[in-house]
């Protein structure tokens, strides 16, 4: 029975929420995963390598929504469909195994790819609702296939053919992006040095107590650019103020939804926001999404490319992305220990309180009940 508790598949059938899964009231849920907005913009890439026809209109709408929410959809993108249903076909699949076949491909304790519970972060005391299957894709030379799940069979291939996919298509955004810093088309893919690539599928499956907890919790992604692909549930969402109100993000057949990270962020000198995002879950059904991360080399400088006139930059000096990624991760870790340890007081001094009062009962009650009422 031990096995299954590390998977979400039977916890999935309780009426009530694990506590390691509750969250504090600050961090839950203020919008219905399903109460979709429409302003995440929608853009067609149909004619982007058209130089003399709806490039420029095409780039004008990717630049407005990077410096505006740093987020937004694209259709008519070229990835094929089929490709598409056959990623998300095979992940479902996976996803539906007893929690043992799962298992065998289990990537804690530092393994390199592979099926994990949560993902949280060490030294956080909740956890996110989901599963994830990572993929370590590129560099291809770095690549662990033994990390990759031989199940179910073809799995293996298509992720190839759809990472390969993915990964053209987020270098023809960032030449979009770089264009519009007055740059040479490919300076954003040049500044991560050698790309490196991750592919993260998501399964969330129904909650018994949705309102209590997230299935990813608020962030912002550290690297340069990711492309989502989300199924027509519903559980996204964003936010541009810095989380006073969040947005559910309408789901649209076909399109990839694309979040700039904290990199792209930098090397943009904040001109393109960095996408402020969480996903939620809900009681009535499972969700599943597929995150591809276009991350720099570790040895990759992060630094504005360019910094424009009255401007000044965003980062004190240059720091490689391994140093960026790490002050990141030890700045979350210490806001996690920070809030527990806050958490921890709080319920000290309650139960404190309880005991003082607990003690001064038998001294009012020894009194008369003239004296008690004077």
């Amino acid at each position: 029975m031990a096995p299954i508790a590390k998977t979400l598949t039977y916890l999935a059938q309780e009426k009530t929420l694990e506590s390691s899964f509750i969250r504090d009231e600050d961090e839950r849920p203020k919008v219905a995963y399903n109460k979709f907005s429409n302003e995440v913009p929608v853009i067609s890439l149909a004619g982007i390598d058209e130089v003399d026809g709806r490039r420029a209109e095409i780039c004008k709408k990717i630049v407005e929504a990077c410096e505006n929410w740093g987020i937004f959809q694209v259709v008519d993108h070229g990835v094929d469909q089929k490709l598409v249903a056959e990623m998300t076909r095979f992940a479902k699949e996976f996803f539906a195994l007893p929690p043992e076949e799962k298992l065998r491909f289990d990537m804690s304790g530092g393994k390199k790819g592979g099926f994990i519970v949560s993902s949280h972060l060490q030294g956080e005391s909740v956890q996110d609702w989901r599963e994830i299957v990572t993929y370590f894709s590129y560099p291809i030379r770095a690549r662990d296939y033994s990390r990759w799940p031989d199940t179910p069979q073809g799995w293996k291939t298509v992720t190839e053919e759809y990472s390969e996919k993915l990964m053209d298509l987020a270098c023809k955004l960032l030449e979009v992006l770089s264009e519009a810093m007055g740059l040479e088309k490919e300076a954003l893919t040049k500044a991560c040095v050698d790309m490196d690539q991750k592919v993260v599928v998501n399964y969330y499956p129904k909650c018994p107590q949705p309102d209590l907890t997230l299935g990813l919790k608020r962030h912002t992604d550290p690297g340069t650019i990711t492309l989502l692909l989300q199924d027509q549930v519903g559980g996204l969402q964003a936010t541009r103020d810095n989380g006073k109100t969040w947005i559910t993000v309408q789901p649209v057949e076909g399109a990839f939804v694309v979040n700039l990270g904290d990199h792209g962020h930098y090397l943009s000198n904040g001109r393109f926001k960095n996408a402020d995002h969480q996903a939620v879950v809900n009681s009535d059904c499972s969700r599943l999404s597929i995150a591809t991360f276009q991350n720099p080399a570790p040895n990759a400088t992060v630094y504005p490319l360019k910094i424009r006139e009255g401007e000044k930059p965003v980062l004190e000096e240059p720091i490689t992305f391994a140093e960026m990624y790490r002050r990141k991760m030890s700045k979350d870790i210490e806001l996690a220990k920070m809030k527990k340890l806050a958490k921890e007081k709080q319920l000290h001094d309650l139960e404190k309180e309880k005991q003082l009062q607990d003690l001064e009962k038998p001294e009012l009650a020894a009194k008369p009940l003239n004296e008690i009422l004077a």
